[in-house]
């Protein structure tokens, strides 16, 4: 399989990740099953976002694409592929600590939600 179509797949996947990270928990709401999933992904794509850290998955990309002989990029995946089309031409620091404690609030949020659901069915 030739490197550039590889660094499609795991852009693919890293982009799965990142909405998963940022919305599996209304998985949640059908399955069962899906919190002891998506707890770790939010905690680790939340992690990533207040420290500044990179995400593996972009290292990975960037010598894929370097592999296929194409050209890599610096910073990590939103900076390169979804702050442009979301946010502003540079993110700040106050940017992604604002994405990670979205990220907590909203999840936080959907857990109250499916909790509540689960014990009221319970008492029913």
């Amino acid at each position: 399989m030739p490197y550039g179509l590889l660094a499609d797949l795991v852009v693919t996947l890293h982009l799965a990740f990142v909405l998963f990270t940022a919305l599996g928990g209304l998985l949640a709401f059908r399955w069962r099953w899906v919190p002891w999933l998506h707890v770790p992904a939010a905690a680790w794509g939340g992690c990533v976002e207040v420290t500044g850290r990179i995400c593996p998955l972009t290292p990975l990309e960037n010598w894929l694409r370097n592999a296929a002989g194409g050209s890599t990029y610096e910073g990590d995946f939103i900076d390169h592929y979804l702050v442009p089309i979301i946010y502003p031409p540079t993110l700040t620091r106050g940017i992604q600590l604002a994405l990670g404690g979205l990220l907590v609030v909203v999840n936080a949020a959907i857990y109250t939600i499916v909790w509540r659901r689960r014990r009221y069915r319970r008492e029913s």
